[in-house]
């Protein structure tokens, strides 16, 4: 996990929103775009940058791409973050 892409794909709000959507069920790109006023190459740059940080994966089904949650990613930035909680 590079820290310095998770940050900048977290940094987007738009990103964040994506991420919001794929937390209740995976999506194809024309379902995430329906949540948005966004073109469809607007929204592919947003879910590739959220690929390559690798806070999403994808599945393939038929002629569709489906993205889901990468909750691997998450429990690591926990992990990253309670190391520097002070010890008691």
């Amino acid at each position: 996990m590079k820290l310095e892409e998770v940050f900048k794909a977290l940094s987007d709000k738009k990103r964040r929103d994506i991420l919001e959507l794929l937390k209740k069920d995976s999506m194809n790109a024309g379902e995430i775009s329906s949540h948005f006023n966004m073109s469809s190459a607007t929204i592919s740059y947003h879910l590739s940058i959220l690929k390559k940080a690798d806070l999403i994966k994808e599945k393939k089904y038929k002629n569709f791409i489906f993205y889901e949650l990468n909750a691997s990613v998450f429990e690591e930035l926990i992990l990253i973050f309670m190391s520097f909680k002070e010890q008691v």
